[in-house]
């Protein structure tokens, strides 16, 4: 006889398979090309949450190479997980090599309040710009904002808004 997960546990594992998804997509793809993969796209509103992430074959760039693929975190933390760190090896090398500047933006999701959300943001992209600092991008090159839950990447509330809200993303300058 099979038991019923807790409600609790369920909402894990439907998070865990999403941020997987997430994880294993890489990019965001355009919205044809996610209609004709033959129902890859799950119909939500969120399917194109991933604007400007590029298209994969640019190791986490935009069309035109100003912004990298988010960093995403999870809820309440501020530490760059593994699936993230050949995107920000890539973004590492691009400024090392070019010795271009970046700035890297801190976002939240709407829980909290204003101040939490905003510091959130910073430590995220304090993170972000640590992280990049041990690959060997100079911190002059490297400046961080923190616009808390100001600049959603999607509206609406549920795990699956707040997952795609709760990022760092780098705009290369």
């Amino acid at each position: 006889m099979m038991r019923r997960l807790s409600s609790s546990i369920e909402l894990r594992l439907i998070f865990l398979t999403g941020a997987l998804a997430l994880a294993t997509a890489g990019c965001k793809t355009t919205p044809d090309a996610d209609a004709n993969a033959g129902g890859s796209g799950t119909g939500s509103e969120f399917d194109d949450a991933g604007a400007g992430a590029g298209d994969g074959s640019d190791m986490g760039y935009d069309a035109n190479g100003s912004s990298i693929a988010p960093i995403y975190f999870d809820l309440d933390r501020s530490d760059v997980k593994p699936q993230f760190e050949s995107i920000l090896e890539a973004a590492a090398a691009t400024l090392k090599s070019s010795g271009g500047s970046a700035v890297i933006e801190g976002h939240c999701d709407e829980r909290g309040s204003d101040e939490y959300n905003v510091a959130l943001g910073e430590r995220r992209a304090v993170s972000v710009r640590r992280y990049l600092y041990n690959l060997g991008v100079p911190v002059s090159q490297l400046s961080v904002v923190s616009y808390g839950e100001a600049r959603p990447a999607v509206s609406g509330t549920g795990e699956t808004a707040w997952s795609l809200n709760r990022r760092a993303e780098i705009k290369l300058q």
